[in-house]
């Protein structure tokens, strides 16, 4: 983990060498597809760390000078099955977003969904040495945090500090420079299934690109596709992918949980192409044209042409009526959200002040859904797009793009993590921090 630590923080240094010379890509690794978006910083003047969280609203500091995506291949559930056509097809889309921007990019910030992330929430608290809170005292308290045993196998991928409080002054988002002599704090910490962030680095490397920065669907989703007063009052985004569905919950502009469900979009055209018996293909053209969850009394006579080239004359005349179709995606899309529904359960998203839910993701865009999502979910649920993002193609403004324009966000605005403060060596939690990350080793 000390590894894992120090490669974290070679990453960001990495990224904001990155951002200073103008040029960084963002890939977003999904199971359907794979988007690549180029960006443009206005220059370093503009990149200066913000102090704590920086300001949402109309975050300008760079521009999409390169958009692109292309359909992916050998990803399952959001993980890399078959490298080489992953590869393959992560270069389609960064050439075709490179040659629309007229410019080479080395450095990428990847994001992906899948690899089982689990939270956990820690807490941590130390005496103050001077009357002030300096730097030097948020790194100690981030690292007197009691890390748990989170397995064999499994990574950090995002350690946030989400509230610190000042002799029972709680609430603070940014101690430093307060007066006070205990500083407490509460850390979100999310892991991922190691095997993952290995083969996607690997994936990378192979593709000649240094990785400048590792997040979560679920998280630079919620990024996007939440307004500031959802970000601020608590909120949940479902981002519904073509192999698996990200739940995050945020709180006071924090991530406070994430979880993902492993079913997606992608199931919803399986079930057509089995029910219909048509290829998949097929499927999802009319799952995209015709699909629906809720039935109404046209729905019966409305009928829709299959198709199909098998040969067989009869086979491929055949209709099915838009009722029909409904009563194959309904089943499937209700099983989806009924699991989203007990991840929220299991998080305590009912004791939250406000319960808005914002359903995303190109699994969203399917009509009816926020009908039958208030139903399952509750009261409060809209559909999401993202935003706050300048120079986006009218393409890459959909539901579908929620995670590569937080992408976006994430790499101009970072918020705190662990590894933005300097950690004294002695003082990391040893028990936990032992089990490091190789793949950072060899590639740098």
């Amino acid at each position: 983990m000390i590894e894992l630590y120090e490669s974290q923080r070679a990453m960001r240094n990495m990224r904001r060498a990155a951002m200073q010379r103008g040029v960084v890509a963002v890939l977003d690794v999904g199971t359907s597809k794979i988007a690549c978006l180029v960006l443009r910083f206005d220059g370093s003047d503009r990149l200066r760390e913000t102090e704590g969280v920086g300001a949402l609203a109309g975050q300008a500091g760079f521009r999409v000078i390169g958009a692109a995506t292309t359909r992916s291949r050998g990803v399952r559930y959001g993980e890399i099955t078959t490298m080489a056509e992953t590869e393959r097809a992560i270069r389609t889309a960064l050439q075709a977003a490179q040659k629309m921007a007229n410019i080479r990019v080395d450095h990428v910030i990847a994001c992906f969904s899948g690899a089982e992330p689990r939270s956990y929430g820690l807490a941590g608290q130390v005496a103050l040495e001077a009357s002030t809170v300096s730097e030097q005292d948020i790194s100690r308290v981030l690292s007197s945090c009691d890390v748990p045993d989170f397995g064999e196998g499994r990574e950090v991928l995002h350690a946030q500090p989400v509230n610190f409080a000042l002799d029972h002054r709680s609430g603070l988002s940014d101690p430093r420079g307060q007066l006070g002599q205990d500083l407490a704090v509460d850390m979100h910490m999310l892991t991922v299934d190691g095997a993952a962030i290995q083969n996607l680095a690997h994936c990378v490397k192979r593709c000649d690109l240094e990785l400048a920065g590792l997040a979560s669907s679920a998280y630079v989703s919620g990024i996007s596709a939440l307004v500031e007063d959802e970000q601020e009052l608590g909120a949940a985004c479902i981002d519904m992918g073509g192999g698996s569905a990200g739940v995050s919950i945020f709180m006071k502009k924090h991530m406070i949980y994430a979880d993902t469900v492993r079913i997606g979009g992608e199931h919803v055209t399986g079930d057509i192409s089995m029910g219909l018996q048509v290829p998949h293909a097929t499927a999802e053209r009319i799952k995209t044209f015709y699909g629906g969850v809720v039935a109404t009394g046209m729905d019966d006579r409305e009928m829709i042409e299959i198709g199909g080239e098998t040969g067989d004359w009869e086979h491929d005349r055949r209709t099915v009526s838009r009722a029909e179709l409904i009563g194959i995606m309904r089943p499937r899309v209700e099983e989806i959200l009924e699991e989203v529904r007990a991840r929220l359960d299991a998080a305590g998203f009912q004791h939250l002040p406000s319960q808005q839910i914002v359903l995303t993701g190109g699994g969203s865009q399917i009509p009816g859904l926020d009908g039958l999502a208030t139903r399952i979910l509750g009261q409060q649920v809209r559909l999401g797009r993202p935003l706050r993002v300048h120079g986006l193609p009218q393409a890459a403004t959909g539901a579908g793009f929620a995670s590569a324009v937080g992408m976006c966000l994430f790499a101009a605005n970072p918020q705190d993590e662990w590894w933005d403060f300097e950690i004294p060596v002695d003082r990391y939690p040893a028990r936990s921090l032992k089990r490091a990350v190789k793949w950072f080793k060899d590639n740098w």
